[in-house]
């Protein structure tokens, strides 16, 4: 793992912070929401877990619950921090079931995508 990655910015324009190393998150799986051309689902929103959430995702095709230990998934349970693709978190939050986000840890790439307002709506960290 190359730790010398720019792990680019938060939506505030500061350093990107960790989101979360257990479950070990992250596109590149460092443990934060950074991004790269690869990242074609910009798994760029650190989001905390909710059992809502978690089934809304199941429901359109993406369980997040289910350990996928031949890819080293453990799966996911409420409370647990992880880095979501911005368009389904707004897909969730559209239909009113997006989890809680923490503004810090989530890139500023996300704001193609999901405009500020909205994410202060569901944050954990707010000013």
């Amino acid at each position: 793992m190359d730790m010398t990655r720019n792990r680019g910015r938060n939506v505030y324009g500061e350093p990107l912070e960790d989101c979360s190393f257990d479950p070990l998150t992250g596109f590149f799986r460092d443990g934060c929401c950074g991004t790269g051309p690869e990242d074609v689902g910009q798994h760029t929103v650190c989001a905390v877990m909710t059992a809502e959430f978690l089934a809304f995702s199941k429901e359109r095709g993406n369980d997040l619950s289910t350990p996928v230990p031949q890819f080293g998934f453990p799966g996911l349970k409420p409370g647990d921090q992880w880095c979501l693709c911005a368009g389904r978190w707004l897909e969730a939050a559209e239909a009113g079931r997006a989890p809680q986000v923490r503004l810090r840890a989530t890139h500023e790439q996300t704001l193609t995508i999901v405009p500020m307002e909205l994410l202060r709506r569901h944050a954990v960290d707010l000013n």
